[in-house]
C-alpha cells in the first residue's frame, strides 16, 4: 500500500528555515524511503550489542577465575579482549550508527539512498568484517595494536566497504538530494566517513609477511604514535561524531523541539574536527615519544572540553519546554543519560590527559573505567533510546512493552554505576600502591601481584554491573523480538513527493544579509565581526555538499600533518642506540607468538622516567630502543607488570613453568596457563617469511640469518632447551613454541646494557648526547625488588 505525501515541509529536526524551492513552480518528484536496510541495521545493532557484552562479562570473569578457561588458548584473555573491544565498537556501535545514518539521511536529503544495492553490499561487506575478526582474533591472528588488531586481508575489505562502498552510497545520495540545505546531522556524518577512511588507511600500511600476518612500515616510537594518533582519533571519529550526529537528528524527533542553537552547532563541527586530530599523543605521556609531541596532544585536548561541552549543551537545552516529557518518555530518558555522559567523557578525557594526573591514572584501571563510561553510558544508551524510537516506526506497530523499556533503562543506568565505580576506586588504588613509597625510600608494595590482589574484591562488584547491564540488553532483544512479531503483514511504503532542487538557485533569501548594526554608529569593523558571527557564510557551505566534504578533510589532514611530519622527519626524535640489534630469528617467531597471544592486554614494555617505576622495574625506556619492534608493545595497561627490562630477570626454566601454570612461580597471579606453547610445535620453517620481512623494513640482517633462517632458529632454540635441563626441566624440548617465546623474553631490554666492543672507528654506543649512557644494570635495590620474590619461588620449583 502506498501513499502520496508531500514531503516539502521542513524536517521538525532543523533549527533553521526551510530553504527548499517552492512545490509550486517546480515539477514534483515522487519517492520512498528504504527502510528495510534500516531494519537490518537494527537487528545487527541488537545481535552484535548481545554479543559484545557477553563477551564482556566472560572477559570479566575469567580475568578473576582465569583456571576457568583450563588454558585453552582461544579463552585467554589477551585473546578475548580484543574480540569484546571489537564487537562493541565495531560491530554493535558500528552497526548502530549505520541504522542511524541509512534513516536520517534519507530524511534529511528527501531522498532515497543513492543505490540499494551499494547500501546492501554495504552491510553484507560489514558483517563479513565482523565475522572475520570473530573469527581471526580468538585463533591469534592479529596485529596486537589497540582497536586496530585485525590484518591486512580483513583491513582491505574494510576500506573497500567503508571508503568505495559506504562512503561513495553516501556522497552520491548527498549530490542528489532534494534538500537544498545540509543539515547538521550531516556534517558529522561527512566528517566521519571522511576521517575514519584517512585514520585506517595510514595507520594499517602493512609487509606482508604471509596471508594472516603484516609488519607494519611504522617502527617503535613512530608506530606507538601512528597507532595513537589512530586510536584516540577512532573514538573521536568513530564514536564520537556519528554519535553526535545522531543525536542532533533523533534527539529532536524524540523531543518534537528544534535544535537549540544552529550557531552553537556550528562551532560545535568545526571546532570538534580540527582540534580533536591533534589530541593522540597525550596516551604517550611520559613513554619514549618526543615530550613536545605529548605536550602538544595534552594542550589540544585541553582546549576540546569547549567544543565538546558546546554539544553538550546544545544537545540537553533542546529539551528546553519539554523536560517534563523526559520523566514520563523512557527514550527522552536513553537520550539525556547518555548525553549527560558524553558531557562526563569529555570532561575526564582532556582531564586525564593532563600530565600530573596522567602519571597517576596511567596504566591503571581508571583508563578502563573512563572507556566504559563513554562506552556504555553514551554508545550504548544513545544506541538504545534511538532504537526504542525506531522499533514502532520500521515495524509499524506498538512496541510491545513499554514497562520493559522503563525497566531496561533503570536497570542499564544501575548496571553502568556499578561497573565504573568499583574500577575507579581500583584505578586509583593501583596508581596509588605503584607509587607508594615507605619511609625509607623503599616501594612500599613491591610485589605487583600485591597491588592486583588489592584490587580483585572490586573486579567481582564490576562482574555484578556488567551482569545487570548485560541483562538490559537482553530485554532489549525480548522486546526487539515481540515487536517484530506483532508487525502487519506487509508493511505500508509510504511515497513522498519533493521538487527537484534547481540549478539555478541564487541564494537563501530567507536569511538577512544586512546586518542590524547596519545605521549605528559604531566601527565598520565591529559590523564586520557581527556578520561575521552570524555565520550566514556557512549556509553556503551547507549547499555544497563535495567542498564541504574538501574542506572537512583538510581541517583534519593539516592538523595530523602538523604532528607527523616533525615525528617522521626529525632524526633526533628517535636517537639511535648503536648496541641495539635486530631480533634473532627464533626470538622474532617468539615476538610474533607474543602478539599472537595478545600479551601487550595485560603487560606494557614501557617504563617511565619515574622513581617508583625506575625502582620496579630498572632503567626507563629509550626511543632507541624500540626501532625494530613491529609493532610496539608499548600497552595501555597493566593487570602484569612491565615487561621492558625482561630479558634476564628471570631462568628459562622459571618461564617455562610460568607458562605452564603461573601459579607455581607468582602465588596469586590472575595470568591464565598457556600450556599450549609446552606442547606444540614451533613452525620452523614458517620462520622466514618473517625475517625477510624485517629485512625489507630495514633490518641488518646476515645472510646467514636470511638463507638458512630454519638452522640459525633450531640452534639457538637448541641451546635455550639446554638450559632448561640444566636448571631441571624436561629434556627434547627444543622444538615446541615456548622456546621461540622464552628466547625472545630473554632478549627484551638488553641490548641497552650490552658491553661489547665497537669495531674501531665505528659508531660510539649512543650517538646523541642527550640520550642515556648504557649502564650496566638498574641499582642494586631494583634488582632486588623486581626479581627477588620470584626467584625466591624460582628457587623453590628447582627443588620440587
Amino acid at each position: 500500500m502506498a501513499n502520496v505525501i508531500d514531503s516539502d515541509s521542513h524536517d521538525a529536526s532543523s533549527s533553521h528555515p526551510p530553504s527548499s524551492s517552492s512545490a509550486s513552480d517546480v515539477q514534483l518528484e515522487h519517492f520512498s524511503y528504504d527502510d528495510k536496510i534500516v531494519r537490518m541495521f537494527v537487528t545487527a545493532t541488537i545481535v552484535w550489542g548481545l554479543v559484545a557484552t557477553l563477551v564482556g562479562l566472560i572477559v570479566a570473569i575469567i580475568l578473576v577465575v582465569p583456571w576457568l578457561t583450563n588454558g585453552a588458548p582461544w579463552f585467554a584473555f589477551g585473546r578475548l579482549r580484543p574480540l569484546h573491544t571489537n564487537a562493541a565498537i565495531f560491530a554493535f556501535a558500528g552497526n548502530g550508527i549505520f541504522a542511524a545514518i541509512y534513516y536520517s539521511t534519507q530524511r534529511l536529503c528527501k531522498t532515497r539512498m543513492w543505490s540499494d544495492v551499494l547500501s546492501r553490499l554495504h552491510f553484507w561487506g560489514w558483517q563479513a568484517v565482523i565475522v572475520s575478526a570473530a573469527i581471526t582474533l580468538p585463533l591469534g591472528i592479529t596485529q596486537s595494536r589497540e582497536y586496530a588488531e585485525l590484518e591486512w586481508p580483513i583491513d582491505i575489505l574494510i576500506a573497500v566497504v567503508w571508503l568505495f562502498i559506504f562512503g561513495g552510497n553516501f556522497l552520491m545520495t548527498l549530490i542528489h538530494r532534494r534538500e537544498r540545505h545540509m543539515y547538521v546531522a550531516l556534517w558529522f556524518y561527512i566528517a566521519t566517513i571522511v576521517t575514519v577512511a584517512v585514520l585506517h588507511v595510514f595507520n594499517n600500511l602493512v609487509v606482508p609477511a604471509g596471508l594472516f600476518k603484516g609488519y607494519s612500515v611504522y617502527a617503535g616510537v613512530q608506530d606507538a604514535f601512528m597507532q595513537w594518533w589512530y586510536g584516540h582519533n577512532a573514538v573521536a571519529f568513530f564514536l564520537t561524531t556519528p554519535f553526535l550526529g545522531l543525536m542532533y537528528y533523533f534527539l529532536p524527533k524524540a523531543a518534537e523541539r528544534p535544535v537549540f542553537s544552529y550557531r552553537l552547532s556550528i562551532i560545535h563541527f568545526w571546532s570538534l574536527v580540527f582540534i580533536y586530530i591533534w589530541a593522540g599523543p597525550h596516551h604517550l605521556h611520559y613513554t619514549s615519544l618526543p615530550e613536545w609531541a605529548s605536550t602538544l596532544g595534552m594542550l589540544f585536548s585541553l582546549m576540546l572540553w569547549m567544543p565538546s561541552w558546546g554539544g553538550m549543551i546544545n544537545g540537553l537545552l533542546t529539551l528546553r519546554g519539554a523536560w517534563h516529557k523526559v520523566a514520563a518518555d523512557p527514550v527522552l530518558k536513553f537520550f539525556v543519560v547518555g548525553i549527560t555522559f558524553y558531557g562526563m567523557s569529555t570532561f575526564e578525557g582532556p582531564m586525564l590527559s593532563i600530565k600530573a594526573i596522567n602519571a597517576l591514572s596511567h596504566y591503571t584501571d581508571w583508563t578502563i573505567a573512563h572507556v566504559h563510561s563513554g562506552a556504555l553510558g553514551w554508545n550504548g544508551f544513545m544506541i538504545f533510546g534511538m532504537v526504542y524510537w525506531l522499533l514502532p516506526r520500521l515495524y509499524q506497530t506498538k512496541i510491545w512493552s513499554p514497562k520493559l523499556v522503563s525497566l531496561h533503562f533503570w536497570t542499564g543506568t544501575l548496571g553502568i554505576l556499578l561497573y565504573i565505580i568499583p574500577i575507579y576506586a581500583a584505578g586509583l588504588m593501583q596508581g596509588l600502591m605503584w607509587r607508594a613509597m615507605d619511609e625509607t625510600g623503599h616501594l612500599a608494595y613491591p610485589d605487583f601481584i600485591e597491588t592486583i590482589q588489592s584490587v580483585v574484591p572490586l573486579w567481582w562488584l564490576r562482574i555484578v554491573g556488567g551482569l545487570l547491564y548485560f541483562s538490559g540488553v537482553v530485554m532489549l532483544c525480548l522486546n526487539t523480538l515481540m515487536t517484530w512479531l506483532g508487525r502487519p503483514a506487509t508493511y505500508e511504503v509510504p511515497v513522498y513527493s519533493a521538487p527537484r532542487l534547481s540549478k539555478d538557485y541564487a541564494g537563501d533569501h530567507a536569511v538577512p544579509t544586512e546586518s542590524p548594526l547596519k545605521d549605528v554608529p559604531m566601527l565598520e569593523l565591529g559590523k564586520k565581526v557581527d556578520r561575521f558571527g552570524r555565520m550566514d557564510w556557512h549556509r553556503r557551505w551547507e549547499r555544497l555538499p563535495v567542498k564541504f566534504t574538501v574542506l572537512t578533510t583538510l581541517a583534519v589532514v593539516i592538523a595530523t600533518l602538523f604532528e607527523l611530519v616533525p615525528t617522521f622527519l626529525i632524526r633526533s626524535n628517535v636517537p639511535t642506540i648503536a648496541t641495539v640489534k635486530p631480533y634473532t630469528p627464533l626470538e622474532l617467531a617468539g615476538r610474533h607468538i607474543y602478539v599472537s597471544e595478545g600479551c601487550y592486554n595485560c603487560h606494557s614494555q614501557q617504563i617511565r622516567p619515574m622513581v617508583s617505576e625506575t625502582k620496579r622495574y630498572g632503567e626507563y625506556s629509550k626511543p632507541g630502543e624500540f626501532i625494530y619492534d613491529r609493532p610496539f608493545q608499548w600497552g595501555s595497561r597493566r593487570i602484569g607488570p612491565d615487561l621492558a627490562r625482561e630479558g634476564g630477570k628471570q631462568s628459562s626454566f622459571w618461564h617455562w613453568t610460568h607458562f605452564e601454570n603461573p601459579e607455581l612461580v607468582s602465588p596469586g597471579s590472575v595470568m591464565p596457563s598457556y600450556v599450549h606453547l609446552l606442547t606444540e610445535d614451533l613452525k620452523f620453517n614458517a620462520i622466514e617469511p618473517h625475517v625477510r620481512a624485517a629485512a625489507f623494513l630495514g633490518a641488518p640482517y646476515s645472510d646467514e640469518d636470511l638463507n638458512n633462517t630454519e638452522a640459525v632458529a633450531r640452534r639457538q632454540a637448541e641451546a635455550i632447551a639446554a638450559e632448561v635441563v640444566q636448571q631441571g626441566g624436561p629434556a627434547a624440548m627444543q622444538d615446541k613454541q615456548a622456546m621461540a617465546v622464552i628466547a625472545y623474553l630473554q632478549r627484551v631490554g638488553t641490548d641497552l646494557f650490552r658491553t661489547e666492543e665497537p669495531p674501531a672507528g665505528a659508531t660510539p654506543a649512543i650517538e646523541t648526547p642527550e640520550a642515556e649512557p648504557a649502564t650496566a644494570a638498574p641499582s642494586g635495590e631494583d634488582t632486588e625488588s623486581a626479581a627477588n620474590p620470584s626467584n625466591e619461588v624460582q628457587d623453590q620449583v628447582a627443588a620440587q
